[in-house]
């Protein structure tokens, strides 16, 4: 169960710092697709939101503690943090890039939680996967 709780807890980080960028990306956008874009990263930033209590929550259903401070969070994510300096479609890039890191790294998640017979732990990370996919597909079709 203790990499369960491991690599749960690096969504748990990987979610919040996540979230935090899209606020940043939601508030700086600017350009010709700034409505559009505005109204995206909060949708995202919105599930982001969603998934991040039920990754933590889940983690507490399971016996494990989620992490639940910055400190934690920084020095456990995998995302890198807004840099202040992107321009729309760079926004766009790396938050393409961030989804595409988490799902990847949600491979593991279900992996591991399916080899412990945990499908509800699998059931969450299967829903976050196909939510991200679509994600990967509208955010690939905007860069094109």
């Amino acid at each position: 169960m203790e990499k369960l709780y491991k690599v749960l807890n690096k969504q748990v980080a990987n979610l919040s710092v996540f979230f935090t960028k899209l606020h940043h990306y939601h508030w700086y956008v600017e350009g010709p697709q700034f409505y559009q874009l505005h109204e995206k990263f909060e949708g995202l930033y919105d599930e982001m939101n969603e998934l991040y209590d039920a990754f933590a929550e889940r983690l507490l259903m399971i016996g494990g503690k989620p992490l639940s401070n910055m400190k934690a969070y920084l020095e456990t994510t995998s995302l890198k943090e807004a840099s202040g300096k992107e321009d729309a479609m760079d926004m766009v890039k790396h938050i393409l890039d961030d989804i595409k890191l988490i799902h990847a790294e949600l491979k593991e998640v279900l992996e591991i939680s399916q080899g412990l017979g945990d499908e509800v732990t699998a059931d969450l990370v299967i829903g976050t996967m196909s939510s991200f996919e679509k994600h990967i597909w509208m955010l690939s079709a905007t860069i094109r």
